[in-house]
């Protein structure tokens, strides 16, 4: 049996990609999972809720705090792999676009942080795991808005380690390098010069099995920054 057996999760963005790889993962693990996206449609089984929310908005992340609650009990880990991608050169960056890059990528986990952290303290602890991305500590070309909304992130990620220190919440941030998800169809990535080919990146399952590795941690391990790439 799976030490995560019997817990409670929530993960955003997972209707597809690496938000739906590790909601797998933790339901073949036991856990009961709270599956949040845009584009899922209200559903339950004994062991998962598909809840439909848009976690940049701040009243619909409010709400999917109580549902899960009610359904399952306060999460004891949340995984916030919710956020869209851009490739664009600055020039060609519209303001639009990188506010839309912000508000996916550094607002919505603010919000998801801001409303789950003080109910995961007040029922005793847990695990909150970010997903970042290599662009979080490596600048690339064409990565004006996107690179600006994933370093944002791993400052969110350091202010909240600090804040909740001997809490009794850990917060991780895990940084996956290029992964092989239907984000990558638009680029092409096999025929652009520079670009790490789809058969060699990591996968939605690898990054899946180092969220549950970090869960299944005791608690007296704090694991502050994963980083994954590809071999």
């Amino acid at each position: 049996m799976s030490e995560l057996s019997g817990r409670t999760a929530v993960v955003t963005g997972a209707s597809r990609g690496i938000g739906l790889a590790i909601a797998a993962e933790l339901e073949r693990q036991g856990v009961r999972v709270v599956r949040a996206a845009r584009s899922l449609q209200p559903s339950r089984t004994a062991t998962r809720l598909d809840v439909p929310c848009d976690v940049t908005d701040p009243a619909q992340v409010a709400e999917l705090a109580k549902t899960a609650e009610q359904a399952f009990g306060a999460p004891a880990l949340v995984v916030h792999s919710a956020g869209s991608f851009l490739l664009a050169p600055l020039q060609d960056t519209t303001p639009e676009q990188f506010a839309t890059q912000l508000a996916d990528n550094l607002s919505a986990p603010f919000l998801v942080a801001r409303t789950f952290l003080p109910l995961m303290r007040s029922s005793g602890g847990g695990r909150f795991i970010t997903i970042g991305s290599i662009a979080d500590h490596q600048a690339f070309p064409e990565n004006a808005a996107y690179g600006a909304s994933k370093a944002g992130l791993r400052g969110l990620h350091a202010v909240l380690r600090e804040e909740y220190r001997g809490s009794g919440v850990l917060c991780t941030l895990v940084s996956p390098g290029p992964t092989d998800t239907a984000v990558w169809d638009f680029v092409d990535p096999d025929r652009r010069e520079g670009f790490t080919p789809r058969a060699k990146m990591l996968r939605p399952q690898d990054v899946a099995e180092a969220v549950a590795w970090v869960a299944c941690r005791p608690s007296h391990v704090d694991v502050d920054w994963l980083r994954l790439g590809p071999a």
